[in-house]
């Protein structure tokens, strides 16, 4: 069995579209008060600077965006709908607003389908944001050896961001093919 390695703040100083392909077959880990969980990681979601109307940073960089602009490496953790809180990973370099959102992952052959559903399996809320998740606790990606190769991820436009226009329609959500229900129909490979 291939050992587990905790991926580093040089594995997310990366273009953001290659971090967001590369976190497709990781795992996401959480250690809370009970338990350790972890789920591969089947779906993720870009999203890349001031200018993609997607992007939170697209409004300014404001208390609530401030994270966006960190070092790579670092949780985002915010609620919408005042209920469904989502993480996301932040890519790049700092002061470059980028990151990727993870949106589905897979539990002990569980599929956990949609961003908050995750957070609400793993115990994510807002006091993981701004955390290190490269120092392998609390929360933490680990790479576990599986190849994924570039013909089993799909691409799509990504989900919930009408809002954005044309920035909406970037291919910008990554899943693993023939993981559980294969969400949009003008997805294809990459």
């Amino acid at each position: 069995m291939a050992m587990s390695i905790i991926l580093s703040r040089q594995f997310f100083n990366r273009p953001t579209l290659t971090v967001a392909r590369s976190l497709i077959g990781k795992y996401l880990v959480r250690q809370s008060e009970r338990e350790v969980l972890a789920g591969k990681i089947i779906e993720v979601e870009a999203y890349i600077g001031t200018e993609d109307k997607a992007c939170h940073a697209s409004k300014g960089r404001t208390a609530r965006t401030e994270t966006l602009f960190g070092r790579p490496g670092i949780s985002y953790v915010y609620l919408i709908y005042g209920m469904y809180h989502l993480v996301n990973v932040i890519t790049e370099r700092v002061e470059f607003p980028a990151a990727v959102l993870i949106r589905a992952i897979e539990v002990d052959g569980r599929l956990i389908d949609g961003p908050g559903k995750l957070c609400r399996e793993l115990d994510v809320d807002r006091s993981l944001n701004r955390h290190d998740l490269t120092e392998g606790r609390l929360l933490w990606f680990e790479d576990r050896g599986a190849k994924v190769l570039r013909k089993q991820i799909g691409t799509f436009p990504r989900i919930g961001v009408e809002y954005a226009g044309a920035w909406a329609k970037k291919p910008w959500r990554f899943r693993l093919l023939g993981a559980g229900h294969h969400p949009g129909r003008s997805g294809r490979q990459s």
